[in-house]
């Protein structure tokens, strides 16, 4: 394959010209910078691996979300879109455990409803929507610190999703976030 205005010389090279076409990327193995890489291969290698992601992420305070979805992410046509070609659906695992989410600092009796979820994808290409309504806090120590975060509450969605056809959406984990008015103080008082 060669790219218009300039040579492709690696597979990635090709991938992209492919995406700016708006060209599906279906058969690796018929291009010849993708044969010598071993990129079918490659993706066969890793078809079983997950991953581990961590870090902090700042948020303003509207209406949102982030997400975790598998595939090279870019835009088209002022849209958001994932190359999930090289997985394949039927392939596309989306168990996941939530170690920790939290939106700031903690306090003494925080509860954060998503620590330890475990979930076991029944099928492949599971999407998961965490509805996630956050409510400002404050919390004051007995020795007048004050902590200002917030606490949150879920609701969870599931569904299989065919991220080829349609809004049907593409498999992920998707917390959307809202903001709830409403501000809720705590106190510790001395004994």
């Amino acid at each position: 394959f060669v790219c218009v205005f300039r040579c492709c010389n690696s597979c990635d090279d090709v991938r992209e010209a492919y995406r700016r076409r708006g060209w599906a990327f279906k058969n690796a193995d018929t291009i010849e910078q993708c044969k010598r890489e071993g990129f079918t291969q490659k993706m066969q290698e890793q078809k079983n691996e997950g991953c581990q992601v961590y870090g902090f992420l700042e948020v303003n305070k509207v209406a949102g979300n982030f997400h975790f979805a598998p595939g090279k992410s870019f835009q088209q046509s002022h849209v958001h879109v994932h190359d999930l070609q090289s997985f394949g659906l039927d392939n596309i695992n989306m168990t996941h455990l939530i170690k920790h989410l939290s939106f700031g600092k903690d306090y003494p009796g925080i509860v954060n409803p998503l620590d330890g979820t475990d979930v076991t994808a029944p099928q492949a290409s599971m999407m998961y929507q965490y509805f996630v309504k956050i409510v400002p806090t404050i919390y004051m120590k007995a020795d007048g610190e004050v902590v200002k975060t917030n606490q949150f509450s879920v609701t969870r969605h599931e569904k299989v999703a065919n991220g080829l056809i349609g809004d049907q959406g593409l498999p992920g984990l998707w917390p959307l976030l809202t903001s709830h008015e409403t501000l809720v103080l705590f106190f510790t008082l001395n004994d």
